[in-house]
């Protein structure tokens, strides 16, 4: 079947371009896909192809507010920040999945940010399982010493002046990555130059999570080689998912015959002898 487009509608009034993976037959499950910071949602689509034929997996797939195909105006003027997304944007989604595929098991993938905050979404108590992909608590000094000149560079140079300049992160015209609105940007910052990573925002820009929202098998995978979410971090985000059955694991170029994965890559089309690994 043909992807659908839809358009999830947040609590908030803020819209969110959606796609829906159906398979040919009755589904054995609901996934939807929290994607990482920045990536588009058609960078899922192959995954969520391949959930839907080997799965028989309705998944969704969707961009956060004010990027892709959820923008609607110049970024500039967003005033999107990383709760709006991690928070508000997968609950949103989560829901809305649910609600369409009522009795259908739940379940949630999240990559990256698209896994940092399970327990801040009240519809969490319905997922039957969660996987999440090098996703974790990352304070700057965390990453390898060949990436520390662009770490430095993201955090304290090009990219706050860029940002205060600009009005929102031009990732693209600076080779940073992805354009990113402002108080992404700046709340992102602030994350990963503290210990306490989010917990910081916690009662004033964030809601307090709720641990026994998550108690359903949760299988954590780290990538040997990702440089933004070690495995040591990847493994550390089990403390914000206290009451979840926690299963580790970490996936190796070597595993799947790649040179290399990183982390972004595990969701590539050339990387797809990872995916059964995530599952299975």
């Amino acid at each position: 079947m043909r992807p659908q487009q839809h358009q999830i509608t947040v609590q908030d009034g803020a819209n969110l371009a959606a796609t829906l993976f159906e398979p040919d037959r009755t589904p054995s499950k609901a996934i939807i896909l929290h994607g990482a910071t920045g990536v588009p949602q058609s960078y899922y689509a192959k995954f969520a192809t391949w959930l839907a034929a080997r799965e028989a997996a309705c998944v969704a797939t969707y961009d956060y507010r004010d990027t892709a195909a959820s923008a609607t105006g110049h970024m500039r003027a967003s005033p999107a920040t990383m709760t709006n997304w991690g928070v508000d944007d997968q609950s949103a989604a989560l829901d809305w999945l649910h609600a369409r595929q009522p009795g259908v098991p739940l379940w949630v993938i999240g990559h990256s940010l698209g896994g940092m905050f399970l327990t801040s979404h009240p519809g969490a108590n319905q997922i039957e399982r969660a996987v999440i992909v090098a996703a974790g608590p990352a304070f700057w000094t965390d990453h390898p010493l060949t990436l520390m000149p662009q770490i430095v560079a993201f955090w304290w140079l090009i990219g706050p002046l860029a940002t205060a300049l600009f009005g929102y992160l031009p990732g693209r015209l600076l080779g940073l990555g992805a354009d990113l609105p402002g108080g992404v940007y700046w709340q992102w910052r602030r994350w990963c130059l503290s210990r306490d990573f989010y917990r910081i925002d916690i009662g004033s820009a964030l809601p307090e999570p709720v641990p026994t929202r998550l108690t359903c098998p949760l299988r954590i995978v780290g990538i040997e080689d990702d440089p933004m979410i070690p495995p040591r971090v990847a493994a550390s985000i089990a403390q914000f998912y206290s009451h979840a059955q926690i299963e580790q694991r970490v996936i190796s170029p070597r595993d799947v015959g790649s040179t290399a994965i990183g982390h972004l890559s595990v969701f590539a089309e050339r990387n797809q002898a990872c995916w059964p690994r995530l599952l299975n």
